[in-house]
């Protein structure tokens, strides 16, 4: 047994009695620190319980990813899944496309060539926000699924965005560590001037 499961337990159980717990902002501990690799600290239905919470906080918020230190646990366990409904232009310009819902536990990712993509993103910790983060086209994932089992995966597009951004989580790393700065700007202010599908004028106008 890990030396650190009661410590993850004494976190994790309470929040499984509760429906829906709340996501840690920037500032928290938890956001900045590595999580631990997840390595049996909890039991297979804790493990499951904590999966399906995870899952219900994403789809509440609403989200396409969270990362366990969001909820204050320092494990490197993630849920991901991507079904809202994107305009045809956005789908074309950002390849955004429905991702199904999965688990990535100790995921780690490499870039798959040199080709990055820059555009705007959130974080359900960093609530109210948006920021230009450039990062790779590609990249391929390796992690253990909710089953045990070892997944190597390959993803593009927006589906490669939401894995880099839920697997920097597990390291200590939020968007706004990679942001363009000066592209940093509210929801409110997003959603009137910049929410269209390529942020060239945000950036001709932001000058970033």
């Amino acid at each position: 047994m890990p030396t650190e499961t009661p410590r993850i337990r004494d976190l994790v159980l309470p929040l499984l009695e509760t429906e829906l717990p709340p996501i840690v902002q920037l500032g928290h501990p938890a956001l900045r620190q590595p999580a631990l690799p997840y390595d049996g600290q909890l039991t297979a239905g804790e493990l499951s319980a904590l999966i399906t919470l995870m899952r219900r906080v994403m789809h509440a918020a609403p989200g396409v990813g969270l990362a366990a230190p969001q909820l204050g646990i320092p494990l490197q366990i993630a849920v991901l899944e991507d079904r809202f409904d994107a305009d045809p232009d956005i789908t074309d310009v950002r390849d955004r496309h429905p991702l199904p819902f999965f688990t990535a536990i100790n995921p780690r990712y490499t870039p798959v060539g040199t080709e990055t993509a820059e555009f705007f993103e959130g974080c359900l910790s960093f609530n109210g926000y948006q920021g230009v983060v450039a990062r790779a086209r590609s990249v391929s994932l390796h992690f253990t699924d909710s089953d045990g089992a070892a997944v190597r995966r390959d993803f593009q597009g927006w589906q490669a965005r939401i894995v880099q951004h839920e697997t920097d989580h597990l390291h200590g790393t939020v968007y706004v560590d990679k942001v363009l700065t000066r592209s940093l700007c509210s929801n409110a202010e997003y959603l009137r001037r910049w929410a269209s599908p390529s942020i060239d004028e945000a950036q001709r106008i932001l000058g970033f």
